[in-house]
Formats: structure tokens, C-alpha cells, sequence
């Protein structure tokens, strides 16, 4: 009789004041008392935290594998022309001394035998053996995310899980422990056949900024940096670019939407991170450009730059995976990627001002020059909006880059897509990152309703729009933050033509609107072009037609970001340290 891998498998005996948590490959226990914070509707975060960082693995390796082939090529190529030219000196001293003819049979055979040796003699070709990294994650809690990157992510050496909360350190000690994950002693009986076996995870307790700030020398740095705090990530954004290795991964969570998001605290988004949000519909794509311009200012200082990968507005929270790269021209060009942004109160049209532009001189062996200026402005010579008359108010400075990279993403996309059954939220994952690689590359999206509500008219259907702006020859795509919404390269006149076309068939009683308001100044406005509304195939609607859940319901009621936790910290009182705004 044979036992099933679930029999095999050790019963967890749970102690009193304790209660079991399971997530995809790691059980952990939670201390009843709340010492530890754990929220279980952060699972698709860390399910997506897995997929992204095994793929920037494979990619980090890709890079590394051709670099090293690069240079074996290279290698093989001088050692072959050397070859041939040693070959070619020793003939022709040969011939010069003594040749073919001049030589005794012997010496022919010998010289005939020790050629064929060398020749006939196997040479081991040298292969290349994929890299491991190590990470760091700087606030650990209860050590879930530790432990399920150390169980699902094969490229994996080892990483540091830290905290500041000593309770949570000894939460986290026993959960590493239990899920057989710490350092420990294999083999029995004669004490020089046991062997160690490092720990996988390495418990630290600390300041987060302190451990990174001590990993920022070059033979110390790490390969990934995760930062997943309660609340805001800004006071550890100098310290994690800074410990990261040249392409390494650095990985940020916000949670302080009513910061990023909304004009309710501009002073504390500003002191956060360095911007001013915006009031919009859009405002939280806004909110994944403003970490990105931290994130981006913060690497420049140190001769740094940002490659956003993935970034993605959450729920209640912003996720964002950004390479962290070394190099001066970059660094440069990051002005470029920064804007201040002019939105107008009432039809919340946005009009950007770049802080800097660039010229490039390419020179004829390959360098290239950059000139960096800055950009001329203003965009708008007065504080009015030149759709509605609306009031302007300023935004920013904010990332104007891209978002995601698409290469990136598709391969996060296929590598969920052949591992649903590993992912407890694979399906949402893979309608969220479908969402991301269909972006265009252009900022802010808008919802056909919000834009019907300016002109006080019937709102016209996602395709119906879509299908006017891609007739009209714009780019459209959806947006993976908001329901409903759209995204599209057309200036807002061309997208405010569209709407005076429609309310020629869906009219709008002006009786209601008074003169001088910013919906009569848009509806008696000229369209400049008519719009044409019919079916276009590449809209929208024809993409939406594959079964993905795009933006599923809540998993569960009073969902959110979940309480602190109760307890931790430095000092007699034990109790974390808390940061102003944090309670938004």
C-alpha cells in the first residue's frame, strides 16, 4: 500500500494564542495578539511579486548568458588567430632550417605523430552556468513574502528578511523555521559527515534603512530590493537604490492612496515625494507617475536611472517593478521624462510642460553626445483652459516616460499562463497584466461617461468612441487602473470633436446651460473634423471579447488595507513608529 504526498506531508500542530495561515506554498502562524501584520487580500500582490521577479531573473540571465557568449566568441577568435599565426612562424622557421625533404623519415613521423595528438586531442568547451541572486526584503512582518519567494523562485540564493518590530522578528524566525527554511545540520553519527545547509532566509531585526544603507558598497550590494511598507515607501527610496546591483530589481508598494491620489494632502504628497497630485479621474495613473519620479530623482542623484517594467495602480495601492541601472547618458535623459502638468478643473483636460529637452550627436566612431536644455514654455500662456475656460491648477513634476515595458510583460504573461495552477489568483493576473501590455504608451485615460457629463449629453459606448478615434487615425487602448476608461494619443480637441459630432444625433437641451459656462463654451465650439462612428476591428470591444477578468469584484467584505499592527518596534513601549499621514 502506497501513501499519497499529502500523507507524507508533516502535520502542523498549531500552539495556543496561534492560528494557521496557508498561501499557495508556505504556512505560517500568526500570533492572535496582531504583533505581526499580515493582510490576506495582499495575495495577488505577492502572487504577482513571484511571477515578476522569476521573470526578471530569466531576463537578468538572458542578458548575462549573451554578454558571456559575447566574450567567449571574442576569446575563440583571438586564441584561433594566434593559433594560425604560431602555425604559420613555426613553418616557415621550418622550411627556413630544414625542409620536408631536408628532414630524416623519423623526424617526419615524429613531427606527423605530435601533429596529430594535438589535433585529435579533445578540448572541453566551457558552458555557462545561470546565476543565482540574492534579495532583500526590508520589511518582513511575518515573513510570508520571504518564505514564498524562497519556496517558488528557483533562481533564488537567499534573501534577507528584515524588520524593526521584535515580536515580528520572532514571528518571522519561527515561520522560516517551520517551513524548513533557516540554517540547519544534515547527516547523523560521525560529526565530520554532517553537513551545514545555509539558511535560505536570513532573519534580520532592524532599521530597514540602516541594513540597506549597509549593503550600498559594491561587493555587498543585492540583486532585488522589495519594499512593501504600511503606507508610504518614501522614507526607504534612497536607501534602496542605492544597495541594488547595476540592472537589479527594485520592487515598491504605496498604500497611501489618499495621499497619491487626491488634493486632500498636496503637502504631504510634496514632502513625500516631491510632487503635487492631481484631482482627476485619472488620478491614479497620476499616482503610479509621482512614486516613479521619486523613484527616478532618488536613483539620479547617485549617477542611477529607472527602467519601469511593470507599474500598476491596485485596488488601494500602487505595485511597481523598476530596474535600477548605471549610466551617465541615461541619467541625463531622465529630464526629459519628467513634466509638470497644467489639469483643468471642470473638463479635467491636461496640458504637460517637459522640464527638459534633448539633442543628440552621434559621432563617427559610435559616441553619442547629449545636450541637455530646457524646455520652452509655458504650454498655456494663461491660467484658463483652452477647451472649457475652466480653471487651471498645477500638478507635478511627474514621470512622462512609459509605464510598463512590453517585452517584460509578455513574458510575465506567458510565464503565468503556463503556471495558472501555482498562482492562487492567476486568473486575475493574467486579465491585469493582459490590461498592461496593451497600453499605449501615452499618459493619462478618460471615461466616455465623465466626458459626456461636460457637454450634459448622453454618453456614447466604449466602442463607439473608440472606433471615432481610431477612424479619425489616433491610437486607443484601455487602461488596467479604471473600468470603463480609455487611453489614446489624440489631442483633447479631437476627442472633444468627437462628442460635438455625436450631440448632433443626441442633442442637448441648451435651455439648461447658461451662457458663459464651460459646458456652452464646449458644445458651441466648432468641430474642427466629424467624427465617424463606425465599428472599427481594431477596437476595443474586439479585445474585450476574450474571457478575462479585467477588474473582478472584492474577494471579500470590509476589504482594504487592513490594520496596523498592534505591537513592535524599538523602545520600552514597544510600539511601532508612526509617520504622519500614515493614518489616511
Amino acid at each position: 500500500m502506497t501513501s499519497t504526498a499529502e500523507e507524507l506531508k508533516p502535520q502542523i500542530i498549531v500552539p495556543e494564542g496561534f492560528k494557521l495561515h496557508t498561501e499557495n506554498s508556505a504556512s505560517i502562524l500568526l500570533p492572535d495578539d496582531n504583533q505581526a501584520f499580515l493582510n490576506p487580500v495582499q495575495e495577488f500582490n505577492r502572487d504577482l511579486s513571484v511571477a515578476s521577479i522569476r521573470t526578471w531573473a530569466d531576463y537578468a540571465n538572458a542578458e548575462k548568458k549573451k554578454k558571456w557568449e559575447e566574450k567567449q566568441a571574442k576569446k575563440a577568435q583571438k586564441g584561433g588567430d594566434g593559433g594560425k599565426a604560431k602555425r604559420q612562424k613555426i613553418d616557415t622557421e621550418g622550411k627556413t632550417a630544414a625542409g620536408p625533404s631536408e628532414a630524416s623519415p623519423a623526424e617526419n613521423s615524429a613531427i606527423e605523430a605530435e601533429a596529430s595528438t594535438s589535433t585529435a586531442q579533445p578540448v572541453s568547451q566551457p558552458e555557462y552556468h545561470p546565476q543565482k541572486f540574492v534579495a532583500l526584503e526590508a520589511l518582513s512582518a511575518t515573513g510570508l513574502r520571504s518564505i514564498r519567494y524562497a519556496h517558488e523562485i528557483p533562481q533564488l540564493k537567499y534573501i534577507i528578511a528584515n524588520d524593526l518590530s521584535p515580536e515580528a522578528v520572532a514571528t518571522m524566525r519561527r515561520n522560516v523555521d517551520m517551513n524548513g527554511l533557516g540554517e540547519r545540520t544534515e547527516g547523523t553519527g560521525d560529526p565530520d559527515k554532517k553537513k551545514t545547509i545555509p539558511a535560505k532566509v536570513k532573519v534580520n531585526e532592524g532599521d530597514a534603512c540602516s541594513l540597506m544603507f549597509n549593503h550600498r558598497a559594491e561587493k555587498e550590494r543585492v540583486d532585488v530590493v522589495d519594499l512593501d511598507p504600511y503606507g508610504t515607501a518614501a522614507p526607504f527610496i534612497d536607501a534602496a537604490v542605492q544597495c541594488l546591483r547595476d540592472g537589479g530589481l527594485l520592487c515598491v508598494t504605496c498604500t497611501d492612496l489618499p495621499v497619491l491620489a487626491t488634493n486632500n494632502f498636496p503637502e504631504k504628497c510634496f514632502s513625500n515625494y516631491g510632487s503635487v497630485p492631481v484631482k482627476a479621474e485619472y488620478c491614479h495613473e497620476a499616482a503610479l507617475r509621482i512614486v516613479l519620479h521619486s523613484l527616478s530623482t532618488a536613483a539620479a542623484r547617485y549617477g542611477r536611472y529607472i527602467t519601469p517594467l511593470l507599474s500598476l495602480s491596485i485596488d488601494f495601492y500602487v505595485r511597481l517593478f523598476v530596474r535600477v541601472s548605471t549610466g551617465a547618458n541615461e541619467v541625463k535623459r531622465a529630464i526629459s521624462k519628467t513634466s509638470v502638468y497644467y489639469i483643468c478643473t471642470n473638463c479635467q483636460s491636461w496640458y504637460d510642460q517637459p522640464m527638459g529637452k534633448l539633442t543628440e550627436t552621434t559621432h563617427a566612431n559610435g559616441n553619442v553626445n547629449i545636450n541637455v536644455k530646457t524646455a520652452v514654455g509655458p504650454t498655456v500662456t494663461s491660467g484658463k483652459c483652452p477647451e472649457c475656460t475652466g480653471n487651471l491648477r498645477v500638478a507635478g513634476p511627474m514621470w512622462s516616460g512609459p509605464l510598463h515595458d512590453p517585452d517584460y510583460v509578455s513574458q510575465v504573461l506567458q510565464h503565468v499562463e503556463e503556471n495558472k495552477d501555482k498562482y492562487g489568483t492567476s486568473t486575475r493576473m493574467i486579465g491585469m497584466l493582459t490590461m498592461a501590455k496593451e497600453e499605449i504608451n501615452y499618459p493619462f485615460y478618460f471615461t466616455p461617461s465623465q466626458v459626456a457629463g461636460n457637454f450634459h449629453c448622453i454618453a456614447p459606448s466604449l466602442a463607439d468612441v473608440a472606433s471615432a478615434l481610431l477612424n479619425a487615425g489616433h491610437n486607443v487602448s484601455r487602461s488596467h487602473a479604471c473600468a470603463g476608461s480609455l487611453k489614446t494619443d489624440a489631442p483633447r480637441r479631437d476627442l472633444h470633436d468627437v462628442y460635438r459630432t455625436w450631440i448632433k444625433t443626441h442633442p442637448v437641451k441648451m435651455t439648461k446651460i447658461a451662457e458663459g459656462t464651460p459646458a456652452h463654451t464646449l458644445i458651441t465650439t466648432e468641430a474642427r473634423t466629424e467624427a465617424n462612428f463606425k465599428h472599427h476591428p481594431n477596437s476595443v470591444t474586439a479585445a474585450s471579447k476574450v474571457n478575462l477578468v479585467r477588474y473582478p469584484p472584492n474577494p471579500t467584505p470590509y476589504w482594504g488595507p487592513g490594520k496596523r499592527a498592534g505591537g513592535g518596534g524599538s523602545g520600552a513601549s514597544g510600539t511601532k513608529r508612526k509617520r504622519e499621514g500614515e493614518e489616511h
